[in-house]
């Protein structure tokens, strides 16, 4: 079934080549980016590997949210089992793992969140992206904390004229229960100018789904004598274990408001403002057990193994984002002035207690409401005849306070009664910072720069109620980092274009590392550290882009990184374990790109990463040393082909990605059981049809071979979502 899946695409996606080739050709645009250097420049001569997703490209693909549009994207890893679903997605660079090492901007503000470094990517609607930049490697001499992986900087839409778009579809899993079941979605938004002065946008999404199971119940305990229904499976190190149900479909929904505005008070001289509201919730239904006994009833519990164990919480989140941004021209030179506060108003989720049941019983609730504040001021001046000097400065600050409370009942977030933990803690950070671009010959340009940060925490404290030794407050800690970096950009042939780059990075510790302190139902300790220090990186790379015959061209980068004072957790006694700095680590390895552009009508790209990425040191856990990092791939592969003639559209994206490893011991060897990481390679189809100037159509079917994999949860099967979309 799956070649005639594949045999079908082929034929339809190539039928009409030769008709296609006779279109008359048209050029491509300069293509301009901000992030590698702050400042405008021609994707060609920036000083870094930079990739760039247009609103075209997301159009073009099923894209359900900011980091699936970064699937395709050499040396980039979406860690994302379940879809849009998975609140614990985190996106690497170049093998540096977790997005809290990899600096995500929204309109140049930091979103890294205060409490964990992460990324909250259902942020906005993927329809308002006019482009996203991704600069691999280190950019703390620019951005600081966060950026050692490398800088995500989502740029979002405003209207330069008025439009309205209204987009609706309906989607859901080719076989029921096996992906993203009833897949409802509608978008709308309003932009216009005014006078050429004032621009406004404003846009609404929302999506909802009713799932599928992405949570097994999975026992050590094999069902006693007469319990019929299970099966034999092992966990992800092969130790046998029995499937005995799931937690039942995981729902979704979510939505995004946006509003923006512009006034352009002169050409050179712009005031922007924003505000974004976004929300999600999710939740599952009931659970079902495969278990029956005698007489086909059904089973819920046996020896030692609760009713509880079927049983998996809701949670939600409710985030508003508010950035101010001025930008002018004086003399010669330029200005830019960037406001920016990310509330995290609601962060919380529901954990049931050892005796609830289906119909209730007691639970925890936990609520993790966060805030960060921004400011951040650029100058831009030329200096002599061939420097352009960009310094400023930066700050951040910003809080989380994590509350437990338990609840009466689990199923019912609002019954929660007295306080069991509380944590919480503050930080701010200050930095200036300075690159001089200095242009050596026409062909030749060095970048050299650095930035300063100067970090503190403070007012941290952690409340276990009722345990020894609580509640704890924590003094006051400082800590700097210099970042450095130096890159060259030579092209010695006009189709030729050698970069090289070295460089220092860096990442603080979160909130959550320095003052979460818990202890589990087990009786183990889980212990932050107030003492951690930064996290810190030295990376550099060589890359070279040979332009080949007419619109293909070829890259190729070598990249190596050296990771110290890595935050690990060590086991100080059987019931008590601490964060520490405790390790070393690199990633080595190279990024392959190649593309064919026939015209405006026909793309074809592939590209190809290998990763080596191991531990060096770990005093927190000896034995770690010489293996995988976790969550690192070694080879990844993306190949894909964008067709577009006339009304007609398609496109087709395939995606390797190699085993992964969970477990810093690189135990979890066993692939295709519950909460393994398997290697995979799964396809997507897109078909657009413009039925009218104002109107079109599209069809799309992700994971078209239906390849059964899991990353940790059960990746969703093959499905289908259909659209409508009214542009005026």
């Amino acid at each position: 079934m799956k070649r005639w899946w594949f045999f079908i695409f082929l034929m339809f996606f190539f039928t009409n080549i030769q008709l296609l080739y006779a279109e008359e050709k048209e050029s491509r645009l300069e293509e301009i980016v901000v992030t590698a250097t702050r400042t405008e420049k021609d994707i060609e001569s920036v000083p870094g590997s930079v990739a760039v997703i247009t609103k075209d490209d997301i159009e073009k693909r099923n894209i359900k949210s900011v980091d699936n549009a970064l699937n395709t994207i050499a040396g980039v890893y979406n860690k994302s089992g379940k879809s849009f679903m998975e609140t614990t997605s985190s996106i690497s660079l170049r093998g540096i793992p977790d997005d809290k090492r990899t600096l995500f901007l929204l309109d140049g503000i930091a979103i890294n969140d205060a409490y964990s470094g992460s990324v909250s990517y259902q942020l906005l609607s993927v329809e308002d992206i006019e482009r996203i930049e991704v600069v691999k490697g280190p950019f703390s001499s620019l951005y600081g904390g966060y950026a050692m992986g490398g800088v995500v900087n989502v740029i979002t839409k405003m209207s330069e004229k008025r439009e309205f778009t209204l987009k609706t579809g309906y989607g859901s899993s080719w076989n029921r229960g096996e992906g993203l079941d009833d897949l409802r979605k509608v978008y709308l938004s309003y932009g216009d100018k005014f006078k050429d002065k004032f621009s406004l946008f404003a846009s609404y999404g929302y999506r909802a789904t009713n799932g599928y199971p992405t949570d097994f119940n999975v026992q050590s305990s094999k069902p006693t004598t007469g319990i019929t229904g299970w099966s034999y499976t092992t966990d992800n190190k092969g130790n046998t274990r029995y499937l005995i149900g799931d937690k039942g479909d995981n729902r979704w929904w979510d939505d995004q408001l946006t509003l923006k505005a512009r006034y352009d008070f002169t050409k050179e001289t712009k005031l922007n403002l924003s505000f974004m509201r976004s929300r999600y919730e999710y939740n599952y239904d009931d659970p079902h057990t495969y278990l029956r006994n005698a007489t086909g009833d059904p089973v819920w519990a046996y020896g030692t193994v609760r009713e509880s164990s079927f049983l998996s919480g809701a949670g939600g989140r409710l985030q508003n984002t508010y950035n101010i941004g001025f930008e002018t021209v004086f003399s010669s030179g330029k200005v830019k002035l960037s406001l920016g506060i990310m509330d995290r108003e609601k962060s919380w989720y529901v954990t049931r207690g050892t005796t609830a049941t289906r119909t209730g019983g007691p639970g925890t609730l936990s609520e993790t409401p966060s805030q960060s504040y921004n400011a951040d001021i650029q100058f831009t001046v030329p200096a002599f005849d061939r420097h352009i000097l960009t310094f400023g400065g930066a700050f951040r600050h910003g809080w989380a306070d994590t509350k437990e409370h338990n609840l009466t009942n689990w199923k019912d977030e609002d019954s929660k009664t007295t306080l069991s933990y509380q944590s919480k803690g503050k930080d701010r950070t200050y930095a200036i910072f300075v690159q001089d671009e200095i242009m050596i010959l026409d062909n030749l340009t060095a970048y050299i720069g650095f930035r300063q940060d100067w970090w503190e925490t403070y007012d941290g404290y952690a409340n276990d109620v009722g345990k020894a030794g609580y509640p704890k407050k924590y003094t006051k800690r400082r800590a700097s980092s210099f970042s450095p970096k130096a890159a060259i950009v030579y092209k010695p042939l006009e189709k030729t274009t050698l970069r090289t780059s070295i460089g220092k990075a860096f990442r603080p510790p979160t909130v959550y590392e320095l003052y979460r302190t818990w202890t589990s139902s087990s009786g183990i300790t889980y212990a932050g550290n107030p003492d951690l220090k930064p996290e810190m990186t030295t990376s550099w790379d060589l890359g070279i882009e040979q332009g080949l015959w007419k619109g293909a061209k070829i890259g190729i980068t070598y990249f190596e990184n050296y990771m110290k004072d890595l935050i690990y957790r060590k086991t100080v006694t059987s019931t008590y374990q601490e964060l520490i700095n405790a390790g070393k680590a690199e990633s080595k390895g190279v990024e392959i790109d190649a593309e064919q552009r026939f015209d405006k009508w026909l793309r074809i790209f592939a590209n190809f990463t290998y990763t080596d990425g191991k531990i060096k040191e770990n005093i927190a856990k000896p034995s770690t040393v010489g293996k995988r990092l976790i969550q690192v791939p070694q080879r990844m592969f993306n190949l894909g082909a964008e067709l577009e003639k006339g009304p007609l559209s398609t496109s087709f994206t395939g995606r390797y990605i190699s085993k992964r490893f969970g477990n810093d011991d690189n135990s979890d060897t066993v692939n295709g059981v519950y909460t393994s990481y398997d290697p995979y390679f799964t396809a997507d189809v897109k078909v657009s049809y413009k039925i009218m100037r104002n109107a079109a159509v599209s069809f799309s079917v992700d994971n078209i071979f239906d390849r059964d994999y899991w990353g940790y949860y059960k990746a969703p099967g093959r499905s289908w979502f259909a659209d409508f979309t009214l542009r005026f």
